[in-house]
């Protein structure tokens, strides 16, 4: 049988007009199996009831996808959507719409830069859950997970090793000054597509800022740690290499800002970046003061 394509453009006026039958024949084989055609319809057509229209509020670019978020004329409910480059569709989620205003507009006090050298990508991040999957966990609401890319993807070769992905190794500064206030390390970096829920952050720092502010820089390469408790630490220095350990697919960078010493139990804060920047998931970062001293140089 030959596969039903529509454009991605599209979507949000065929789930109005309940053209959920054509919608499901363009869904992969894996989401097919998950839930029958009979079950989408009955979902999507009750998903439906008051809606005028949607619109597209996000559509980021992910490595393999393109990632789109709809949402209904009363911003209360959400679809989001990831084509694969066949415009297959490889996932839809259909979710009430929910924020958390209070929490969103307090930010930090002081400013931050992303503790990474070079350019990332952010994969996940961003003030709701449909870019940011962490938001609706009140101790890492504002967290960000950074990723390297390179073409279309985070890995070269075969995603089996972390030595194939970009991010793997690559050093981690601080964000900003302050003191090393804990550290774990010698955890070992998972198999990729592996992970350790039991140590949800793998090997970590944590710096105590001004104003009562914490940083966690997560998921750090076994034994690469270069700083030690009660170090004063000035912003951009080397703290470790990225790596794969602790709750962790693939090697990445978890960096996230709380109230807290205690980064489990404490309020993750919105952070407030030096160059004004507010990163979401799809946009590439670099270090302001990297980028600052690149453009005195006069190398773009």
């Amino acid at each position: 049988m030959a596969f039903t394509s529509i454009k991605p453009e599209e979507f949000g006026e065929l789930f109005k007009s309940e053209d959920f039958k054509k919608i499901y024949e363009c869904t992969s084989k894996d989401f097919q199996q998950l839930i029958s055609l009979e079950s989408f319809v009955e979902l999507a057509a009750s998903f439906n009831r008051g809606v005028n229209y949607y619109q597209v509020e996000f559509n980021t670019w992910l490595p393999n996808s393109n990632h789109y978020v709809w949402l209904d004329d009363q911003k209360e409910k959400a679809i989001s959507v990831s084509f694969n480059e066949h415009q297959v569709i490889q996932s839809l989620y259909l979710r009430p719409f929910v924020t958390y205003p209070e929490s969103d507009n307090h930010f930090t006090q002081n400013t931050y830069s992303m503790p990474i050298r070079g350019d990332w990508f952010v994969f996940w991040g961003g003030a709701n859950e449909f870019i940011n999957y962490h938001y609706v966990y009140e101790n890492q609401r504002y967290a960000y997970d950074l990723v390297k890319v390179q073409g279309d993807s985070s890995y070269q070769n075969a995603p089996s090793q972390n030595e194939n992905f970009y991010a793997f190794g690559e050093e981690i500064i601080a964000p900003a000054k302050g003191k090393v206030i804990k550290i774990i390390d010698g955890m070992i970096d998972n198999t990729p597509g592996e992970m350790d829920d039991q140590n949800p952050a793998g090997n970590y720092v944590v710096i105590e800022h001004s104003s009562e502010e914490y940083s966690l820089l997560a998921h750090l390469k076994k034994n690469s740690i270069k700083v030690s408790v009660g170090e004063l630490v000035e912003e951009g220095q080397f703290i470790g290499l990225c790596g794969n350990s602790g709750n962790s697919s693939e090697p990445h960078l978890h960096f996230q800002v709380t109230d807290s010493s205690d980064f489990e139990n404490g309020k993750s804060l919105r952070i407030q970046f030096k160059d004004g920047s507010e990163p979401i998931q799809g946009d590439r970062v670099s270090n302001v003061l990297e980028y600052k001293s690149t453009l005195d140089k006069g190398t773009r």
